[in-house]
């Protein structure tokens, strides 16, 4: 194991600590795994400190989900295409600290009353669900599940009534075929967008590269994301460091079309060098200089 990984995901005490949610633990074993192509079942339960038949479990589990391959002993890392696209259950559980830093510092960059995109993902679940707080936007979206986290809100605010509290966002979905990411694409969802202009539009990818920049493993949903870009004034990438370096079966926009890249502090040093290079603003959550402290 290389040292010093787990530390550099903020899990040094990780052993301290029993209860870790399983979905925490899950996504923990599935980076570890990723990290370093394989894991064994008694490194695990010693790094974790929970029983051999709770790594079992969840070792289970992801691999239901089609996330590892188990083999005797362990698990490795499930070889798959680059047209492979998870549902989003599959990827809700994934990185789930990272996602709510990567969501804090870009919410920042949303301003009260602005126009703003946000397309489907995990990732910019979570981030939906810090925009809240954020007075009077109009927010163009073709994810279901970001619709639904301004509309759950609304009504709790509204207390049964069918009035939006003051400052409660407009919410514009764009209609479309929906996909396993819980995204709507397709002819309907890219004239929606094509109408429209946005402040900024905040961009979760399956995955980025300097060869192949943002891509996705989803033809439809690449020419959707192609007019969100083209119809944002600012681009704003939310991606957590395990996208970095994963090519889907079609890029729909190069690393110059993006303004900013929000991710966290697992990126790695040889990542961060590459980007330095580029053209997009790197903005690493939970680090200084984030925007969350000010």
């Amino acid at each position: 194991m290389r040292n010093g990984s787990w530390a550099e995901k903020g899990q040094a005490g990780v052993s301290d600590n029993q209860n870790l949610l399983a979905e925490q633990r899950r996504a923990l074993i599935l980076d570890e795994v990723r990290r370093r192509g394989g894991v064994r079942v008694n490194e695990l339960t010693r790094r974790l400190n929970v029983s051999d038949m709770t790594v079992r479990r969840d070792l289970d589990a992801l691999a239901r989900q089609g996330m590892v391959e188990k083999v005797h002993g362990g698990a490795v890392p499930v070889s798959e295409p680059s047209s492979h696209e998870p549902g989003f259950e599959a990827k809700s559980g994934l990185e789930l600290s990272a996602k709510e830093d990567i969501a804090k510092a870009a919410a920042r960059m949303a301003a009260p009353g602005g126009a703003i995109a946000l397309a489907g993902g995990t990732t910019a679940f979570a981030l939906a669900q810090q925009l809240l707080e954020v007075p009077d936007l109009t927010v163009v979206t073709n994810s279901v599940r970001v619709a639904d986290v301004f509309y759950n809100a609304q009504r709790a605010a509204a207390g049964g009534s069918q009035a939006p509290r003051a400052g409660a966002a407009t919410v514009v979905l764009t209609g479309g075929v929906r996909t396993p990411s819980d995204t709507l694409v397709g002819p309907v969802a890219d004239a929606a967008i094509r109408s429209l202009h946005f402040d900024v539009l905040f961009l979760g990818v399956h995955g980025i590269s300097v060869e192949a920049g943002l891509s996705t493993p989803n033809l439809a949903e690449a020419e959707t994301n192609r007019h969100f870009v083209r119809s944002a004034r600012r681009v704003v990438v939310v991606a957590d460091h395990t996208k970095w370096g994963t090519v889907g079966l079609s890029s729909f926009a190069s690393l110059e079309d993006v303004d900013v890249l929000v991710t966290d502090r697992g990126l790695s040093a040889q990542a961060r060098t590459e980007i330095a290079e580029l053209p997009p603003e790197l903005v690493v959550a939970g680090e200084p200089g984030d925007g969350t402290d000010l």
